[in-house]
């Protein structure tokens, strides 16, 4: 069974989050340009990016399997970024889960809603999200790119 905890102050395990997250967008690499803004991770800005934003990290018996990172981004929505599972375990619940977590904090901050991004070649990411109830909003380019590049997805939140 997967437990979400929040990454706060108490969290040790940067190597192991940095880890997760390398494996989890590894497939990308071949796939996507320009390149992930993963790839320029390490334990101390993940570090940092918990302290800036609300980091969840979801648990199966002790074991790191996935994170998410969410912040305020506009005064009716919040960001969702770096939803990472590990390869092995997508598809049961675990992205899910993390994602309600995240529901929660929109709740707490009085937004509508949640919004992420995904880069435009990643069709299946395109189509989980789709189950997770997003919807595409907007087409985007990355600077100095002159081609879609990424897509932006929104879910209203259900209200409490």
């Amino acid at each position: 069974m997967v437990n979400i905890v929040q990454i706060d102050e108490s969290f040790e395990n940067w190597d192991g989050l940095l880890a997760l997250v390398q494996e989890a967008f590894d497939y990308m690499h071949t796939r996507i340009d320009p390149p992930s803004s993963a790839i320029k991770l390490t334990a101390d800005t993940l570090k940092s990016k918990a302290h800036e934003e609300i980091g969840y990290a979801a648990m199966i018996d002790g074991k790191l399997v996935g994170c998410l990172f969410c912040r305020q981004d506009a005064e009716d929505t919040l960001y969702v970024g770096k939803v990472a599972v590990l390869p092995n375990l997508q598809g049961q619940g675990i992205g899910r889960a993390m994602l309600k977590a995240a529901e929660g904090v929109a709740h707490a901050c009085g937004v509508e809603k949640l919004r992420l991004e995904t880069r435009i070649e990643l069709d299946n990411n395109h189509m989980r999200f789709e189950k997770w109830g997003f919807h595409k909003v907007a087409e985007k380019s990355h600077p100095g790119f002159d081609r879609v590049t990424y897509i932006q997805m929104e879910k209203t939140v259900a209200s409490a």
